[in-house]
């Protein structure tokens, strides 16, 4: 289930935008009456979605779309008067936040937060990859210190290195990256 924050200062748009969340989607949904406590409750909860209705009572709501967007993986929707959309719009889709203009239309509005959910998708699963790719960085580095000791203390070549390590990773089943660290405990004094 996809958690949602809805942030508003009105309660009635906190009871139309609840509703429509919980007819168009699976949620579980919270609601924040001002920027501060939705910075609170976002530093408690992980959420796939937020909704920001402008302007809040302790801050227009933009400030927060971005402090949202800089530290989750939350598709961050804001919904803005008309008239200030287009400028809004300019200043915050460098950051990936997605703007609605006041009066809203249900459709556009299901559709911008589908759309919300499938940043927050793509958030997620780029996030995925990058700790992958850091693993992957961490254990080649953690080789080429292996190596470099290998070289050192027993005289070897930088192919026969490499490849004493890999034979042992195949031979005791390990990986490349647990032979690697026994290497270094072996060689290196720290």
């Amino acid at each position: 289930m996809n958690n949602v924050l809805i942030v508003s200062s009105s309660p009635k748009s906190c009871d139309y935008l609840s509703g429509f969340i919980k007819e168009s989607f699976t949620s579980d949904i919270t609601i924040s009456t001002d920027g501060s406590d939705a910075r609170r409750t976002i530093g408690q909860k992980e959420f796939a979605v937020v909704l920001i209705n402008t302007p809040l009572t302790d801050e227009f709501g933009h400030e927060l779309a971005m402090f949202i967007t800089e530290e989750t993986s939350s598709g961050v929707l804001i919904i803005v008067k008309s008239e200030i959309a287009d400028d809004l719009t300019s200043n915050v889709e460098d950051y990936g936040i997605l703007t609605v203009a006041k009066p809203i239309n249900r459709t556009l509005l299901y559709q911008s937060v589908k759309l919300a959910f499938s940043t927050h998708s793509r958030v997620i699963g780029y996030k995925r990859e990058n700790i992958k790719l850091q693993s992957k960085i961490e254990e080649i580095r953690l080789v080429d210190r292996a190596k470099c000791a290998l070289i050192q203390y027993l005289n070897m070549t930088e192919q026969q290195a490499h490849r004493y390590i890999e034979k042992q990773a195949m031979d005791m089943r390990m990986t490349k990256q647990d032979i690697a660290l026994g290497i270094i405990k072996t060689y290196e004094i720290y």
